[in-house]
């Protein structure tokens, strides 16, 4: 079949920060857009910048919620072709103090959500012959961090999760695949650099640079590199693209 004109994108966690960025991106090529999130007002902000945007409340840990998300998201722009699964939390601990409930929790958002978004997303693509499958990883989820262990072994499990989704997929013109960016200017690393402030007494600019030690272009990603990326996987000609981790790191990881 062809690919569906216009497209019907959902995001998750499209809100705030690299995913209310891909939003926009989309919707300025002219697609539907559906974006979730646990908070309505920062989806609501989003969709004020554009009439092809609509919001729906959802949390991707809850199987139950992601089968309303997708109704909602189907009510509002018909069936789903794209689904960027973007919801992520990170918090830092040295190993020997992560509770099993910190580690369950962040395992839940990071990669439960996204095995289970995938999993709704599956029955439109299948019955519309064609699909896209993305998932926003790390180069978390390509490497080792100290003191983000639950964190790297979710997005380290994304990455085993879009290799075997994409050869399951390889024959239904539906494509899976990973973008794993470098450290970013988003809130989330906002958030990092706080902690590191915090524990550390660096100032701002010195606990930014610790985090962009480790790229070789010593610089925080932008998150419209990742749009990019985004859009061309979505695009024509990109249908050989499956089951790959795409690095936007800055040479940090290949």
């Amino acid at each position: 079949m062809t690919q569906p004109s216009p497209k019907h994108a959902l995001i998750t966690g499209g809100g705030t920060g690299v995913g209310a960025v891909i939003a926009l991106a989309l919707a300025e090529a002219g697609m539907k857009v559906t974006i979730s999130g646990r908070r309505a007002e920062p989806l609501e902000e989003i969709a004020t910048k554009s009439e092809l945007i609509h919001t729906v409340t959802a949390d991707v840990t809850d199987e139950s919620s992601v089968a309303a998300m997708f109704e909602g998201a189907r009510k509002a722009h018909g069936p789903v072709d794209i689904v960027i699964a973007n919801a992520g939390a990170a918090e830092s601990a040295p190993l020997s103090k992560v509770s099993l409930e910190q580690w369950q929790r962040l395992i839940d958002v990071n990669l439960t959500g996204v095995f289970l978004t995938a999993r709704e997303a599956l029955s439109d693509m299948r019955a519309q012959g064609w699909g896209r499958i993305i998932s926003i990883s790390s180069i978390a989820g390509r490497k080792g961090y100290a003191y983000v262990v639950p964190y790297c072994s979710a997005k380290h499990g994304v990455i085993g999760l879009t290799r075997a989704l994409a050869a399951e997929t390889a024959l239904q013109n539906i494509t899976v695949n990973a973008i794993c960016p470098g450290y970013m200017d988003t809130p989330l690393v906002d958030n990092s650099v706080a902690i590191i402030m915090d524990k550390t007494g660096l100032d701002e600019e010195a606990a930014r640079a610790s985090l962009t030690a480790t790229n070789p272009q010593q610089r925080m990603i932008e998150p419209e590199e990742v749009a990019e990326a985004v859009l061309w996987l979505c695009g024509p000609g990109s249908q050989s693209i499956t089951g790959q981790t795409i690095s936007i790191s800055g040479g940090e990881t290949t």
